[in-house]
């Protein structure tokens, strides 16, 4: 089975490198999506002097998605970037993998409302429904915690239902992504990537070596 691994634009550009040059080396078929980092983050400071359109803001963000993966692709001979998801297959079957850029993709289809609450995390798990897929979302943290992040009291959570997510006020995920893994049904990991051995220990099932993760069931 194919595995979404949403790189997080956090990740970008310190740990992205070696990151990819492991997930290259999965036995498990992954495909590849990222956030747009400090660039759809200057969107976000733009649209507090500027109030941009939700639509304008959107799309732009989007965009910077796309930048962010061509840099990724550039850093990796092994990681091919796409704007199809008819192309995962082919990449699949030269033992490559391939990036998704998402902009030509999510423009055509526009499923996701243009709100600041969709973000990369809920593009890569719309993504993950359409090609029945699993999703592995990489963050700069080890998971969803509860208490404040910031704190010596927080308590890492290894597992939780989505539904109980929607009444928290932030995480390291977006807003939207709760709903849309209860209305696909579908379950998602968060796994910290600055730590690619703890990544390649989730996609080859090797739970033993890995303590640190997030489980959020769709049911």
């Amino acid at each position: 089975m194919v595995t979404v691994v949403k790189i997080g634009g956090s990740l970008f550009p310190e740990y992205t490198e070696e990151l990819c040059k492991q997930l290259t080396k999965s036995n498990e078929k992954v495909v590849l999506v990222n956030g747009g980092g400090s660039l759809a983050n200057n969107i976000r400071e733009f649209n507090k002097i500027y109030p941009f359109s939700d639509d304008i803001n959107h799309w732009n963000a989007i965009k910077c998605m796309d930048i962010i993966g061509n840099f990724i692709a550039d850093e990796n001979k092994n990681i091919i970037p796409i704007t199809s998801l008819e192309e995962i297959k082919n990449i699949h079957k030269t033992n490559k993998v391939p990036l998704i850029l998402t902009y030509e993709l999510i423009r055509k289809e526009d499923p996701l409302k243009h709100s600041w609450n969709v973000t990369s995390d809920s593009i890569a798990c719309w993504i993950a429904n359409k090609i029945n897929a699993k999703l592995l979302i990489l963050t700069n943290v080890d998971g969803i915690y509860r208490g404040n992040i910031s704190s010596n009291n927080k308590k890492l959570i290894k597992s939780i239902n989505a539904k109980e997510l929607l009444f928290f006020k932030e995480t390291c995920i977006d807003k939207c992504l709760p709903k849309l893994l209860i209305k696909y049904h579908l379950d998602c990991f968060i796994i910290n990537g600055k730590y690619p051995s703890r990544v390649m220990a989730h996609l080859n099932s090797d739970n033993n070596v890995n303590n640190f993760y997030t489980h959020i069931g769709g049911e």
